[in-house]
């Protein structure tokens, strides 16, 4: 396992009962956070599609060059 990866048993997490942070309604959850109900609500309202960007960075002009990049040897 690569260093600062972390995996976790949904097992290890058994659903609790927590009040949804978003309706107040109780329903069983793994963590505390938006119950089944909101989650699907904010999925089909807010869910947005992905589109491809095709920028170029430009440094602005008051931007100086690093001093080491510009050494000769």
């Amino acid at each position: 396992m690569p260093l600062g990866q972390i995996r976790v048993a949904p097992d290890d997490f058994p659903p609790e009962t927590h009040a949804c942070l978003r309706c107040g309604a109780s329903a069983p959850m793994r963590f505390a956070g938006p119950c089944a109900a909101c989650t699907a609500e904010l999925r089909a309202t807010m869910r947005g599609e992905g589109r491809a960007v095709d920028t170029e960075y430009v440094p602005k002009m008051n931007v100086t060059v690093n001093a080491v990049a510009l050494k000769d040897d």
